[in-house]
């Protein structure tokens, strides 16, 4: 049975996923003292609020709120050796570690980051059987900076390009397109498909952010997937202007001319202008512009997955403002930081800079 409204997937035991002891990016010890309000930056209130600010307005109503099933093995071994499966799921049973670079996990984190992954895999099952017009995963841990047997930045398992094999496994789509926004280079998902002409795959991210070494323009793919990666690293500093100039002059034209049965977005939070690991200037009405942009070139039939985002008062108002689009719903809620974000977005100087960059990428990519 269709439905045209939003599924909304989402798990408490997601929340529960712990990032070990950590005072911001640095291990405790030594003379790094622990902090009060926990580990890492990538901490579950920016996605707890999310949700309970959906609840708050009313927009929850309007949406099909759901969970999912954990990914299962069979699943997870489409992107993952058995090998790093294995790893995992031993040192999560010993009470937790970390096998990769900033990506701490407590006890149960491997069943955890499962169910992040199953949440992804059933809003792209739920869009591509036509049970629901769009959907959102707020998955938590998140998944972009993944490789297949190599976790970093946060991410345990790839959880876009889980789902993705998922449904191209089933037959449920033949070609599928990942816009991530997320303001650091989405370095596991270009990996993963780097040689596939059947998934394109496109990073907008702050130049040399994390990690300081991917996420070049000229890196496009190889083999049968050449010109199935489109990387458009931006200085810091971009705000507004330059995010909607670089959907409608690169985004776009590249998504129609690859004509996907589905786009999915790795929807981090982090371009905000009130992030403390990046220096872009979003604000919640950028990201409702994309999402808009987006809805028209795929006749609202998108999935996001949430990533990245760490400013855990102003992340839900982004998210809240994308899922107003998503759903077409009148409920809104006030961004009370609105004026002073737009206040501070780049000088008519700026953004004519960054629009003749934006420009020599177009010419680059030949679009």
């Amino acid at each position: 049975m269709s439905s045209d409204k939003t599924a909304f997937f989402s798990d408490e035991k997601c929340f529960w996923h712990a990032g070990g002891n950590y005072a911001q990016m640095a291990q405790v010890g030594g003379h790094v003292q622990p902090m009060v309000s926990g580990g890492l930056p990538e901490a579950p209130e920016t996605k707890r609020r999310l949700k309970n600010l959906l609840h708050v307005t009313g927009l929850a109503d309007e949406l099909s709120m759901l969970s999912a099933t954990p990914a299962n093995t069979n699943t997870l071994l489409n992107v993952h050796p058995q090998t790093y499966l294995d790893q995992f799921k031993q040192q999560s049973d010993q009470g937790g570690g970390e096998l990769g670079m900033r990506t701490p996990f407590g006890p149960g984190g491997y069943e955890i980051a499962c169910l992040s992954a199953g949440l992804v895999v059933a809003a792209v099952e739920s869009v591509l059987s036509n049970e629901h017009r769009n959907a959102y995963a707020l998955s938590r841990p998140p998944g972009h900076h993944c490789l297949p047997d190599w976790p970093n930045g946060f991410c345990l398992l790839a959880n876009i390009a889980i789902a993705i094999e998922a449904a191209l496994s089933r037959k449920l789509a033949s070609k599928i397109a990942v816009v991530d926004w997320d303001v650091h280079h989405g370095n596991g998902t270009e990996h993963i498909f780097y040689h596939r002409p059947d998934v394109l795959t496109i990073s907008i991210h702050q130049e040399r952010n994390y990690p300081f070494d991917t996420g070049d323009m000229q890196h496009t793919g190889e083999g049968e997937g050449r010109d199935a990666n489109m990387n458009v690293p931006l200085p810091p500093g971009c705000g507004h202007h330059a995010y909607l100039e670089v959907m409608e002059k690169l985004v776009v034209p590249k998504l129609e001319a690859f004509d996907a049965d589905l786009v999915v977005i790795a929807c981090g939070f982090d371009a905000c202008t009130y992030d403390p690991l990046s220096r872009m200037m979003c604000t919640s009405e950028t990201f409702r512009s994309m999402t808009n942009t987006l809805m028209t070139v795929t006749n609202g039939r998108l999935v996001a997955a949430h990533e990245g985002g760490y400013a855990e008062m102003y992340v839900p108002f982004c998210g809240h403002a994308m899922l107003e689009e998503m759903s077409g719903s009148s409920v809104r809620a006030n961004d009370p930081m609105i004026d002073r974000a737009v206040k501070q977005q780049p000088s008519a100087r700026m953004n004519a800079f960054h629009s003749t960059l934006i420009d020599e990428m177009v010419e680059y990519f030949n679009l």
